[in-house]
């Protein structure tokens, strides 16, 4: 026999893969008529498509769960742009550790059977250590998000970031944060905070899962705040002059007013 028709009997072997398969769909039962080399492309890319969204189960560890959700990639939020719309990345979460077991059994000892007393700060660390995966893994959760995957309500959800950034002051990075969605004013308040405490705009960046572009953006609109507030103009002035809302000037007059309160207006 020789070498090119064993070639040939090997060669058969690789043509019952899923990307062989795929293309003879497309070729016989879609009609999908046209260049070889495109057919290829296309079932390679649906292939990978597919892999990223349904990973083998030995690539998931115990505990861990696969999430679609929105890419970390710079993209902002725009009015009447669809969900599907925004770039999305596949992501594993940590959803249950084996700290998270032991606790369950014993949240400390001689504490037995009373881990009810100790959900709010169990539930903290999960949502975390959620938020903090994602975010390393190029993906951003939404609180509705987090609200399914932890079976908590989006108002315990809220209450949980709220108790996280007082008691450490560190911004999470949880989509509506990241994106600028919203007009919270507390994250506005810690970026502005660490500026006033002379903290340099890069390192703000890194405390705070902001984007380099949304904390110069901020920074600047307080300091046109800022700066006209010593000319002694009103809010309604400001507004007029920066374009911007009233409420969120009322943010930042509410923030001047914090660091320089000797300059309140009599």
């Amino acid at each position: 026999m020789s070498i090119n028709q064993t070639r040939d009997r090997y060669e058969s072997l690789k043509k019952r893969d899923f990307k062989s398969a795929l293309i003879n769909l497309l070729e016989n039962e879609y009609k999908l008529l046209g260049s070889r080399k495109i057919l290829e492309l296309l079932s390679e890319d649906i292939e990978d498509l597919h892999n990223e969204y349904y990973p083998h189960i030995s690539r998931v560890g115990n505990g861990e769960i696969v999430m679609r959700t929105t890419k970390d990639d710079g993209q902002r939020q725009s009015y009447g742009k669809k969900t599907e719309d925004y770039a999305s990345i596949t992501v594993k979460l940590p959803l249950i550790t084996n700290d998270d077991i032991e606790r369950r059994i014993y949240f400390k000892k001689g504490d037995k059977n009373s881990n009810y007393k100790h959900q709010n700060s169990r539930d903290i660390e999960t949502m975390v250590r959620l938020l903090r995966s994602a975010k390393e893994q190029g993906g951003l959760l939404s609180g509705a998000e987090l609200s399914v995957l932890m079976n908590r309500s989006l108002g315990t959800i809220g209450k949980y970031l709220r108790i996280h950034i007082k008691e450490t002051g560190e911004i999470l990075p949880l989509k509506g944060y990241v994106l600028d969605q919203g007009s919270l004013p507390t994250h506005k308040g810690i970026i502005i905070s660490l500026y006033e405490k002379g903290v340099s705009p890069a390192d703000i960046v890194l405390r705070t899962s902001h984007s380099q572009e949304a904390v110069d953006r901020y920074i600047k609109h307080y300091e046109q705040v800022k700066k006209l507030l010593k000319k002694g103009l009103d809010e309604k002035a400001i507004v007029s002059i920066t374009g911007r809302s009233l409420n969120v000037v009322r943010q930042y007059v509410k923030l001047y007013y914090n660091f320089y309160p000797k300059k309140t207006k009599k």
